[in-house]
């Protein structure tokens, strides 16, 4: 249920309409926008009487709001939020670009490639430490010491550094990761998803390979329910039929979602088709699409790569890339961070 506010209501008044919600058994999220202000209640809001609400001197009025999705529905958020990671703001036209190589291999392929990537202007580092893999005899990271290499990476060059959580018990390891991502497979672990809403650091949810977008807003609803706004939605692709590509990139996910959440979206085109020479038309496809941003594999020598080198672009194609990216989302109107 959603409360629409009088532009002349009084701090007091809201805080006295409040606390009788509170007392009836609603949580309540208090939305200020530049048109209007908000309560959303979030609960059981079946017992409340929208006759006794909008007889309040302060309420214009009283809407039910029917998806499941909650604190990350655009009528309880209006205004698109911006999420806050070392001092970059993605989301609200600010553009973003997360860049590096789908698994840290060792300290000299990170910083080369972490180096190349700042060159050309990537806003964060991407490097998975951990690596969920399909096959238990493939490559599943250097784990902790991936971690390490990543803080060193981000010493060395400033970039904020994001990768990947595979459980819940790994939350400490990692407190000083800027970006915690949670990967496809792991979209609903609902037990990780309430751990990192208990957080507050930024998390990049990635969209389940079979995963409908309502699924993926539930997922956020959980991390958003526990406390975090600071919630960055990913599409990556999704399994169908088609056997030519890796994945199908729903492009139309980036306007539905901006259409009912107010969460930042960003593409992975990498991980969507899995072939390098397709990243740069489905990045352009993202940017006319209002993306706010997008995550690109880069390696130093994709043949050479423990993990998914197909798919990635060697530094010389992400600098070419990013130049095409910097015109086009200027044209947009929108910030390269």
């Amino acid at each position: 249920m959603i409360i629409i506010l009088k532009p002349q209501a009084g701090e007091q008044q809201i805080r006295a309409l409040a606390q009788q919600l509170e007392q009836r058994g609603v949580a309540i999220h208090y939305s200020q926008g530049t048109q209007e202000s908000l309560m959303g209640l979030v609960g059981d809001t079946t017992h409340l009487d929208e006759d006794w609400l909008r007889a309040n001197d302060i309420v214009a009025d009283v809407r039910r709001v029917s998806e499941p999705y909650k604190l990350a529905n655009r009528r309880f958020h209006p205004e698109d939020t911006h999420v806050q990671a070392a001092g970059k703001a993605i989301g609200e036209g600010a553009f973003a670009v997360i860049a590096g190589p789908c698994s840290v291999e060792s300290e000299a392929q990170l910083l080369e490639v972490a180096s190349a990537v700042k060159a050309s202007g990537a806003t964060c580092l991407r490097g998975g430490a951990f690596k969920p893999r399909t096959s238990p005899y493939s490559f599943q990271g250097l784990e902790n010491q991936g971690l390490e290499l990543l803080r060193e990476a981000r010493r060395v060059t400033g970039l904020p550094i994001v990768t990947e959580i595979m459980s819940e018990t790994q939350l400490d390891d990692f407190a000083d990761v800027d970006i915690i991502q949670v990967g496809a497979r792991n979209m609903q672990n609902f037990r990780l998803l309430k751990e990192l809403g208990r957080s507050k650091k930024p998390i990049l949810l990635k969209r389940g390979l079979s995963a409908t977008i309502e699924e993926l807003l539930m997922s956020a609803e959980y991390i958003l329910a526990g406390g975090n706004e600071n919630v960055i939605l990913c599409e990556r692709g999704i399994r169908t039929f088609e056997k030519m590509i890796r994945n199908n990139l729903d492009i139309s996910a980036v306007p539905v979602i901006k259409a009912k959440s107010h969460l930042p979206v960003i593409i992975d085109p990498s991980h969507a088709a899995g072939i390098a020479w397709m990243v740069a038309p489905l990045a352009r496809t993202a940017i006319a699409a209002g993306a706010d941003g997008l995550m690109i594999e880069v390696h130093n020598n994709p043949k050479a790569a423990l993990c998914d080198g197909a798919q990635s672009l060697n530094p010389a194609q992400f600098d070419e890339l990013m130049a095409d990216v910097r015109r086009r989302v200027a044209f947009e109107g929108k910030t390269l961070l």
